[in-house]
């Protein structure tokens, strides 16, 4: 959605190294916002973005209008109608509903348009990550789903457009998002996970930002997990910051 940032500038350089031919596609879906307020706020900057890509030798930008993407807008902006299997129904789908609705329509109006064979997404928007693998093979559309690795701070803060709106403060106050993530990953080699979030949920207490959710979850079904664990359990964790939404995700068990 542009504001771009080192993190999807590794995009861009691992699909070079994938593919013959990398586009971008820049556009502020306003059917994933749940509301007017962040839509206006969020970070647009299109000359430094196109420059970035320029420098990334990306090979193409793709930036629609809201009316090339939905022609009837605001009718006609539900191109698809998908079960999920579930994965809509937690974390980012309790407090944002609607919001996956409006990304697995507005990427398979993308892929419907640029027509690609392969598609570059990171792993900080895993559940994202997720819906957007299921709309795929619920469509049958002929394109490989890549997940890169998220790209941090130097403090560990994922790397956000949203991030812009932080003071440097509250980028250090941020820092405690990956604190804790590292804490589950350490402490999940000896405990139950349902043990783990109570001591993260607490450590989290300590810090200025406000806890929205921490989950533990199964890689796949995005349920939580209490007894046991699964390879590529993972922990989520969304805050704000100074009013600002970040979240932010971690592998705990290879």
């Amino acid at each position: 959605m542009g504001a771009l940032h080192e993190g999807h500038l590794s995009l861009i350089n691992f699909a070079k190294s994938q593919c013959d031919v990398v586009i971008a596609s820049i556009f502020v879906n306003p059917t994933q916002f749940n509301s007017l307020d962040d839509l206006e706020k969020y970070p647009r900057s299109l000359e430094n973005d196109v420059r970035l890509l320029i420098m990334s030798n990306c090979d193409g930008v793709f930036v629609p209008e809201v009316q090339t993407m939905y022609p009837d807008f605001p009718q006609g902006t539900n191109l698809l109608n998908l079960d999920f299997n579930g994965l809509d129904d937690v974390m980012e789908g309790v407090y944002r509903p609607g919001h996956f609705n409006g990304v697995a329509n507005v990427v398979f109006r993308l892929f419907e348009i640029i027509n690609p064979h392969k598609a570059f997404f990171g792993e900080k928007d895993y559940q994202q990550l997720a819906i957007i693998k299921t709309m795929v093979n619920s469509c049958q559309l002929p394109i490989e789903i890549i997940a890169v690795e998220t790209v941090r701070e130097a403090n560990g803060l994922a790397m956000s457009s949203r991030n812009q709106r932080l003071t440097q403060q509250g980028k250090r106050n941020a820092g405690i998002i990956f604190e804790t993530l590292n804490c589950a990953k350490e402490l999940s080699q000896r405990l139950e996970p349902k043990e783990v979030l109570e001591l993260c949920k607490k450590q989290f207490k300590n810090s200025s930002l406000e806890l929205e959710y921490i989950e533990i979850v199964h890689p796949e079904t995005l349920r939580p997990l209490s007894n046991q664990w699964v390879n590529g359990a993972r922990c989520f964790i969304a805050a704000h910051c100074e009013g600002v939404r970040l979240i932010d995700n971690l592998e705990l068990i290879p």
